[in-house]
């Protein structure tokens, strides 16, 4: 038998064995961010049904997290091919809010909030991505080099529904991306979106409009 016939039965035998590790990858995940939640350890935080876990999220919550149904979440240097980061964040401080639609897939990215990030349903966000609500430092000298850091701005984030945020992609404070919009893989996005159309670059400027 030639090595080509062979190949064939190779390659199904590994997508079995993908298959086989992606569910039990899966099921052991669930089972552990279940008893985190349980326990406490994932601050205030409400998830919907037919969650997802390929991989586990690291999450500081200190204000409040709410995950609509559906929800697929790709966290670890195996559950994303494209490379980038290796591991989904959710950091939210105190008196912020994080919303999640149903139907959002999230791989590898980073979310930080001190206000309010709030992502509509079936949005998609690529690997590497970084959502920042926050400047994290004050644009004043004096303040920023403080102890104290006063004075940081920050604003919210709004990512409507049906849009798709391409991989190592940068949503900084205040943007609204509108509803089916597509961000081109790593734009730097400091502007709304409005809907239904292509931005990308660094800083993203508009590229066409989406065919209804």
């Amino acid at each position: 038998m030639s090595n080509s016939n062979k190949r064939p039965g190779l390659s199904r035998l590994l997508k079995i064995k993908d298959i086989l590790n992606r569910r039990l990858t899966i099921a052991i995940c669930g089972i552990r961010f279940r008893f985190r939640k349980r326990l406490g350890l994932l601050g205030r935080m409400q998830a919907g049904s037919g969650f997802v876990l390929n991989g586990i999220p690291w999450v500081r919550n200190y204000g409040k997290i709410i995950i609509g149904d559906g929800f697929v979440c790709n966290s670890g240097k195996k559950q994303n091919p494209i490379g980038g980061d290796t591991v989904l964040r959710l950091a939210v401080y105190e008196n912020a809010i994080v919303r999640i639609g149903n139907q959002v897939g999230i791989s590898n990215s980073t979310l930080v909030c001190k206000e309010s990030i709030t992502i509509g349903d079936k949005v998609l966000i690529g690997g590497g991505c970084k959502i920042w609500d926050t400047n994290f430092h004050s644009l004043d000298f004096e303040s920023r080099t403080s102890s104290k850091d006063t004075n940081v701005k920050s604003a919210p984030i709004v990512i409507e529904d049906g849009a798709f945020v391409g991989g190592s992609s940068l949503i900084m404070k205040g943007v609204t991306i509108g509803r089916h919009s597509i961000v081109a893989a790593g734009s730097v996005v400091t502007k709304d979106i409005p809907p239904n159309e292509i931005w990308g670059g660094n800083p993203a400027k508009f590229i066409r409009k989406l065919e209804n």
